[in-house]
């Protein structure tokens, strides 16, 4: 593409809400602009799959007359439903701090006011910073420094 078209944008975002509310997993779309103008679009996301059921473990049990302290394992979350959750508003990769060396944006236990950054979300050559949507503290980052992310991925859990 050799102009800039201000319509791609939110063209791309138009294409990534349709992707989710179909339940879509990719798409791809060419428009043509001109004789050497056009803008190529792979939209994708990855679909968390669930784990495979491991192979059975021997497990070992304390003799009667030892007490045993065993709790029911909770079953695992799915983070993208907590009402914490902060979500990727694009695909991209993923910074948490604001040059490499740097400091990041926030650690868990760190408290946060509504609007501050807390990532920043690198598309298209562009830094996206990701503000927070509400006041509280950060109870876990669930994404990697350079890590790519995907559409409406949960990224950080507020408490």
């Amino acid at each position: 593409m050799t102009n800039t078209h201000d319509s791609d944008v939110a063209f791309i975002r138009a294409l990534a809400e349709l992707l989710r509310e179909n339940d879509l997993t990719e798409l791809e779309v060419s428009r043509e602009y001109g004789e050497d103008d056009a803008l190529n679009v792979r939209v994708a996301r990855q679909l968390v799959a669930a784990p495979a059921p491991s192979a059975p473990v021997q497990v070992s049990v304390p003799a009667p007359s030892a007490p045993a302290a065993t709790a029911p394992s909770a079953p695992q979350e799915d983070p993208a439903q907590d009402p914490g959750a902060v979500s990727s508003p694009m695909v991209g990769t993923i910074y948490l701090a604001s040059e490499p060396g740097a400091a990041p944006f926030v650690q868990v236990g760190d408290s946060v006011a509504e609007g501050q950054t807390l990532l920043i979300v690198e598309a298209m050559k562009t830094m996206n910073q990701i503000p927070s949507p509400r006041a509280g503290t950060v109870k876990r980052i669930l994404v990697e420094d350079g890590a790519p992310v995907e559409y409406g991925a949960p990224l950080v859990i507020l408490g």
